[in-house]
C-alpha cells in the first residue's frame, strides 16, 4: 500500500513550503494539490495556482512524487498545459504524476463563459483532452515536426513542445473515472485509476459502492485488453461527511478496508485548521510514524 496527501493550495509561500517538506519527511509516497480555480465552499478563501505551487513544491522536496488532483478540460487547453506539465516534470526531476478528470459542473465549468455540457459531451471533451495530451507529451523531440490534433473540442496545429521529457515516454496519467466510458479511457491511457467513490448517505453504502466501482474497472480493463493488475488503483478516502485523518483509528480502518478491495494507494487530505477536513497536526504526525507498518 502507498500513501498520498492532498495539500490544498491555500497557503502562502514560504509557509506552504513546510507542508510539502512535511509530507516527504513523514514518509508519504505522493503529495497532491487540487487543480481548480476555486472550489466549492472554499471559493471565498485564498487559493493559489496549481502549476506554480507544484513547481515550488518540487524545489523543496527530493523524493516524493507530486501531482494534480485532478486537472480537467474545464478551463485548460492541452497545448499550453502539455508544455506546462512537461516543464514541471523536468523541474521535479521526473516525479510528476498527472491526475486527469472530466471536470466537475461547478465554478470551473462556467468561469470562461462556457455553456453547460451534457454528460456525453463532457466525456467526449475529456477523451479529446486525454488523447491530445498523450500525443503532445509523447511527441519525439528533435523530429522537426509539430504536433497536430483535430477534434470537436480541442485542436492543435503544428504545436511545438520543449526539451526531452524527464519521464519517458511521458509522465504517468492517473485517470479519475466512475462511469463505464471514463473507466475504459482510464484502462486505455492510465498508469493508474483514481476514484472518490460513489455518492452515498452512509459509510456502509459508500464502501459497498466503492467495491462495485472496483469490480467495474476489471470489466473496463477486459474490454480494452488491459491486465487489471497493471493499473494502480487509488482511493480518495475523504468527502464532505467523512474524514480519514479525524483520528489514527479512522485512518487505519479506512486503509484496511481499501486494501481488502484491492486498492494499491490511498489519498487523504492534510488536516486544515478549521472547517472542511479540520484536524490535528498531532494525528498527522502519528499517522506518519505508522506508515511503514501499514504498508
Amino acid at each position: 500500500m502507498r500513501f498520498g496527501l492532498v495539500i490544498l493550495p491555500q497557503y502562502d509561500w514560504p509557509d506552504a513550503a513546510r507542508l510539502w517538506r512535511d509530507a516527504e519527511r513523514l514518509g508519504f509516497d505522493h503529495a497532491w494539490t487540487y487543480d481548480h480555480l476555486s472550489w466549492r465552499g472554499l471559493a471565498g478563501e485564498r487559493w493559489h495556482a496549481t502549476v506554480p505551487t507544484l513547481a515550488a513544491a518540487a524545489m523543496v522536496t527530493e523524493r516524493i512524487r507530486l501531482g494534480t488532483f485532478v486537472a480537467s478540460p474545464n478551463y485548460r487547453h492541452p497545448v499550453p498545459f502539455a508544455k506546462d506539465v512537461a516543464t514541471l516534470d523536468q523541474i521535479a526531476g521526473g516525479r510528476l504524476v498527472l491526475g486527469l478528470g472530466s471536470g466537475g459542473t461547478g465554478f470551473d465549468a462556467r468561469v470562461l463563459g462556457q455553456g453547460e455540457l451534457t454528460p456525453r459531451e463532457r466525456y467526449d471533451r475529456f477523451r479529446e483532452f486525454t488523447e491530445a495530451l498523450d500525443l503532445l507529451l509523447r511527441f519525439e523531440r528533435g523530429s522537426g515536426e509539430g504536433v497536430s490534433y483535430w477534434g470537436d473540442h480541442f485542436s492543435a496545429d503544428a504545436a511545438r513542445m520543449v526539451g526531452e521529457p524527464a519521464q519517458w515516454p511521458r509522465m504517468p496519467f492517473l485517470m479519475a473515472a466512475n462511469g463505464p466510458r471514463s473507466m475504459r479511457l482510464a484502462a486505455r491511457f492510465g498508469s493508474g485509476w483514481v476514484t472518490t467513490g460513489p455518492q452515498a448517505e452512509t459509510d456502509a453504502a459508500w464502501w459497498a459502492g466503492t467495491a462495485g466501482l472496483a469490480a467495474r474497472l476489471d470489466e473496463a480493463c477486459a474490454a480494452e485488453g488491459r491486465d487489471p493488475a497493471d493499473l494502480d488503483r487509488v482511493l480518495s478516502l475523504d468527502d464532505d461527511r467523512r474524514y480519514s485523518m479525524a483520528s489514527v483509528d479512522a485512518f487505519e480502518d479506512a486503509v484496511g478496508r481499501a486494501r481488502e478491495l484491492g486498492f494499491t494507494d490511498v489519498v487523504s487530505h492534510r488536516p486544515r485548521e478549521h472547517g472542511l477536513y479540520a484536524g490535528s497536526e498531532a494525528v498527522l504526525e502519528e499517522i506518519g510514524s505508522r506508515l511503514d507498518a501499514l504498508r
